[in-house]
């Protein structure tokens, strides 16, 4: 955890300090939640703003949490993330849920984005 917030540090900065940027203050809302080693944490979008480094060290996070003992839910619409972190999955479509179940049953031997768009009617 230490590293993602090292990359929080904006001491770098010169002059007047400057508002934080949306990836910066999703750093920082992450940092937050980490540091109390939650037992169910909920996310909303959690990789959005942040930098391949910093979504890395978050994917680590999570997983480590939930190996001990944690719940993670969050919401994403990067498929290929949901389908490689979650041990479940649900498709929620207008509120309603869809399709849920563990991903390798859910996936099979297709993909996570496969069974979307059939679920779309795009395939």
């Amino acid at each position: 955890m230490s590293a993602l917030a090292k990359s929080t540090d904006s001491s770098a900065t010169t002059g007047r300090a400057k508002p934080p940027r949306f990836g910066m203050r999703q750093k920082l809302a992450l940092v937050s939640a980490f540091i109390r080693r939650p037992k169910l944490l909920i996310l909303d979008e959690p990789f959005v703003g942040l930098d391949p480094s910093a979504a890395h060290l978050m994917k680590g996070y999570l997983s480590e949490l939930c190996q001990n003992g944690s719940a993670v839910f969050f919401s994403t619409h990067v498929l290929e993330v949901a389908e490689k972190l979650c041990d479940k999955i649900a498709i929620i479509k207008n509120g309603k849920l869809v399709k849920s179940g563990p991903t390798t049953e859910l996936v099979g031997d297709s993909s996570l984005e496969n069974v979307f768009l059939e679920l779309e009617g795009e395939r």
